[in-house]
C-alpha cells in the first residue's frame, strides 16, 4: 500500500522521529549513568574556603567516597553570599551525577529569608543525605560573673543591652542561634558581626565581646579554662562536655540551633545515583577515621536517608525562616 503525504507532513513526521529518537537516547543515558555511575571524576561544590568546617567536612568525606566509589572526588571551593554562589553553580550544572554541593543546611533553611535572590534550593536541587553536625556552645568571655546560662540571663536582665554577643556574621547559623538565645530567655543583647567564627571567638577571649554561640572550635580554650562553657545551644548534651547541661535544661527550652551539613544534586539526577550516593555517604560516616576526624572538628557524622533529611530541612526551615521574620534579620 503506498501512501502520499504533503510536505508539511512529512516535516511533522520527520519532527516527530527526530524528538522520540531524542527522548530514547535521553531515557538510555540515564539508565547507563545510574548503571555505569560513577565512570568519571565527581565533582563536590564547596560555598566556603578551604579551611573551615565545612570544606573540611567535605575533604575527610570525599576521601572515603573516593575509595568506595572508584572514582576521584574532587572539592571545587566557589566561597561567597553564605553558600549561595556554590548552590547556584551546582543548580546549572548537568543532572548526571557528576555534579554535588555539600553546604551548611541554612543554604536551604535560611538564605533564602536572608538574601534577595531567586534561588530556592528546595525547589532548584535534590537533597542527598546529611553528612554530619556540629552542635553549638555558649562561651563567654573569661571574665565573665556568670557561672551558668542562669546567671548570664540575670545579667542580661538586670541591664538591658550592655550585653554583648559576638558572631561568625549576620544571617550565619551563630548569629541565629544565639538570636534563639534571646527569644528564648526573653533577654536584650547587642550583637556584634564579624566575618568568619574564629575572629568571633578572638574578641570574647580578648574580652571585647560578652560570649558567643560558637560551632566548635573553641574546644581548646574551653578545656584549658581560657573562656567559659556556660551551656550548650542544643535539644541535647554534647558528647565532647557530657556534664555541661543545655540552655533547656538550665531552665530556658527553644535555644536548640545544631548546625547540619547535607549534599545536594541537581535537579533531573537519576533517583539511583542519589540512592547510591546515600547509601555510600552512611558508610562512609560509620567508619572508625572518619567518626576520629570528625571529632578533632567537634562534629558528630551523623546519618540519615533522603526522606528523613527532606524533614529535617522542611522542619529547621519553618524554625528559622520565622525568626528571622520575627527578629527582623537582614543580610542585603
Amino acid at each position: 500500500m503506498d501512501f502520499h503525504f504533503t510536505a508539511a507532513v512529512r516535516r511533522s513526521l520527520v519532527r516527530a522521529a527526530i524528538g522520540m529518537g531524542m527522548l530514547g537516547a535521553a531515557c538510555a543515558i540515564q539508565a547507563q549513568t545510574a548503571g555505569n555511575w560513577p565512570a568519571k571524576p565527581i565533582r563536590v561544590v564547596v560555598g566556603f574556603a578551604p579551611g573551615g568546617s565545612t570544606d573540611v567536612m567535605a575533604r575527610i568525606l570525599s576521601q572515603a567516597l573516593s575509595e568506595s566509589l572508584g572514582q576521584p572526588v574532587v572539592i571545587d571551593n566557589k566561597p561567597g553570599a553564605s553558600g549561595n554562589i556554590a548552590a547556584s553553580e551546582v543548580v546549572r550544572a548537568a543532572p548526571d551525577g557528576q555534579t554535588f554541593l555539600i553546604a551548611p543546611t541554612s543554604v536551604e533553611t535560611a538564605n533564602p529569608s536572608l538574601f534577595k535572590s531567586t534561588l530556592l534550593p528546595s525547589r532548584d536541587l535534590m537533597p542527598v543525605a546529611s553528612v554530619g553536625r556540629t552542635q553549638m556552645y555558649l562561651v563567654a568571655k573569661p571574665q565573665m560573673a556568670a557561672k551558668d546560662v542562669r546567671d548570664l540571663v540575670a545579667l542580661a536582665k538586670a541591664k538591658p543591652g550592655t550585653l554583648s554577643y559576638a558572631s561568625a556574621g549576620a544571617g550565619t547559623p551563630p548569629h541565629l542561634a544565639c538570636e534563639l538565645f534571646k527569644q528564648a530567655t526573653g533577654t536584650y543583647i547587642t550583637h556584634i558581626p564579624y566575618r568568619g567564627a574564629a575572629p568571633a571567638l578572638q574578641d570574647v577571649l580578648s574580652g571585647q565581646a560578652d560570649f558567643v554561640c560558637d560551632p566548635g572550635i573553641a574546644f581548646p580554650h574551653i578545656r584549658t579554662g581560657k573562656v567559659k562553657l556556660l551551656g550548650i545551644v542544643s535539644a541535647k548534651r554534647s558528647p565532647f562536655f557530657p556534664d555541661v547541661p543545655t540552655v533547656g535544661e538550665q531552665g530556658f527550652p527553644g535555644a536548640n540551633l545544631d548546625i547540619w551539613f547535607g549534599m545536594w544534586a541537581p535537579n533531573g539526577t537519576s533517583p539511583d545515583i542519589v540512592a547510591r550516593m546515600n547509601r555510600e555517604i552512611g558508610k562512609a560516616l560509620s567508619q572508625a577515621a572518619v567518626k576520629s576526624r570528625y571529632g578533632d572538628l567537634g562534629a558528630e557524622p551523623v546519618a540519615m536517608d533522603t526522606a528523613d533529611f527532606r524533614k529535617m530541612l522542611a522542619t529547621e526551615g519553618t524554625l528559622l525562616s520565622g525568626l528571622i521574620k520575627e527578629q527582623k534579620i537582614v543580610v542585603d
